[in-house]
């Protein structure tokens, strides 16, 4: 162990109980506090970080995770990823300290943004975080003035056309800029260590990751020719945190190791990372949030023998969150958010016409519509499971202070794999190719699907 994470961070989960059973409690203790009213909480099983760990370590055995810390930065997530050996990918300053004072060493930060603030630039030099991504000349010439001793990592443009969040028209160089890009950074005594790429979140096509592999191989000979000394591979992230997706991590997985084998194979002597973050948190958090408010709204203007009868109508809920906080996915990735109920239903009770809003007074702060519920209360709780992106900490994409509380558990089992960084035996080979339950171990089956070939895009 390496002393990033104690028992006291997080409530020992024993057998026989779950996290389910931690969050009944919870919930039951916030209904009942007589003081601080509580609206909203988060419950991380630490446990599912860990299994995530385990199963990227399976599936992409040469390559060295990253977190990206914007993605959620509270201190129990952090804390068990630094203890998992992982290296850390920061945006800004207040980031690389962040991670800092836990004590992770600059040597496992990377300063990814290519768009960089100068004081934040001297602070990576004065604090020895030395490695730095750019994507343009302007950025360089920044990083040669105020960080001369920084090692560059090149971001290339991709082919994100079918990602739902794509990046290539914000950062990323294009093939035809590298070896100028390359030349600059000679002629200014700048090290160039290696190439960097993103695909986008929730990209349906994993040959994306195949042709970016491909065309970082030809910048990586361009480098070669000009006289840097290039040995990272950088994969990005874009690889999804829950299943069900379009596009099974696996998949993905099977693609990069193809690519990887044919255009950097193992003795080639590339240091090859990924940079992850909605693929360690999004399933390991669950929100529980009650409704602060309600009012039934008749759809039609009833006549007036209608007006005591069973018009219909609709039945508007308000939550102490909403899109311009916890729930910014339904901006960002268009999803509708579908919550479960903390006390279930009987059979018997009618189902209603009704929606879930958040506290701005506007219009657009609509969490969820189209639901069909029974009769709720004020006070009564909803449950939303995978809430772990973008949600907690300054990683919240739209910078509001986080001020719910988030309550750590961790089965005893995971914190004895983890303390161990043992991963369980696999079982026969036609197990089915899924992570387990860490109570079930982990098994990955080794027959996986193999991506075409690609031919890296030529240069003009």
């Amino acid at each position: 162990m390496a002393g990033y994470l104690s028992e006291t961070d997080f409530v020992m989960v024993e057998e026989g109980f779950s996290t389910r059973d931690l969050l009944e409690e919870l919930t039951l203790g916030a209904s009942q506090a007589t003081t601080d009213e509580v609206a909203a909480f988060f419950v991380a099983d630490l446990g599912a970080v860990v299994r995530k760990h385990f199963c990227f370590l399976k599936c992409l055995p040469r390559v060295r995770p990253f977190y990206a810390v914007k993605c959620n930065s509270s201190l129990g997530v952090l804390k068990v990823l630094a203890e998992l050996g992982l290296g850390f990918s920061c945006a800004n300053k207040a980031e690389m300290e962040l991670v800092q004072r836990i004590g992770v060493p600059a040597s496992k930060i990377i300063y990814a943004n290519p768009c960089k603030q100068i004081a934040h630039i001297k602070y990576a030099a004065k604090h020895g975080v030395r490695l730095l991504s750019f994507d343009n000349e302007i950025e360089l010439a920044k990083v040669v003035k105020s960080h001369p001793s920084a090692r560059m990592v090149l971001c290339i443009a991709t082919d994100d056309s079918h990602s739902l969040s794509r990046l290539s028209f914000k950062f990323g160089a294009s093939l035809k800029s590298c070896r100028h890009l390359l030349e600059n950074a000679k002629k200014s005594h700048v090290e160039v260590v290696g190439v960097s790429f993103h695909i986008g979140s929730d990209c349906p096509d994993p040959q994306a990751y195949a042709q970016s592999i491909a065309d970082a191989r030809l910048v990586f000979e361009i480098g070669a020719e000009l006289g840097h000394r290039m040995h990272i591979l950088d994969l990005g992230g874009g690889f999804p945190g829950v299943e069900g997706t379009k596009v099974r991590f696996e998949e993905i997985t099977s693609v990069i190791n193809s690519a990887l084998d044919l255009y950097f194979p193992e003795d080639c002597g590339v240091d090859i990372l990924a940079k992850l973050g909605r693929y360690y948190v999004t399933s390991a958090f669950t929100l529980v949030i009650s409704i602060i408010a309600k009012k039934e709204v008749l759809l039609d203007q009833p006549s007036r023998e209608e007006e005591n009868s069973s018009a219909p109508k609709t039945i508007v809920y308000h939550l102490h969150e909403g899109v311009y906080g916890i729930f910014n996915s339904v901006l960002f990735d268009n999803t509708c958010p579908t919550p479960i109920l903390q006390k279930k239903p009987s059979t018997e009770q009618p189902l209603y016409s009704s929606s879930l809003w958040g506290p701005a007074v506007d219009g657009c702060d609509c969490v969820a519509e189209g639901l069909w519920l029974p009769q709720l209360h004020v006070g009564d709780w909803l449950v939303f499971e995978h809430m772990g992106a973008y949600t907690v900490g300054m990683g919240s994409r739209l910078g509001e202070t986080q001020t719910c509380h988030v309550t750590y558990a961790m089965s005893r089992l995971a914190w004895e794999a983890l303390r161990g960084q043992l991963l369980p035996a696999e079982q026969d080979e036609d197990t089915e190719g899924v992570c387990k339950p860490l109570s079930c171990g982990w098994e990955i089956t080794d027959t996986l699907c193999v991506g075409p070939v690609f031919t890296p895009a030529s240069i003009m």
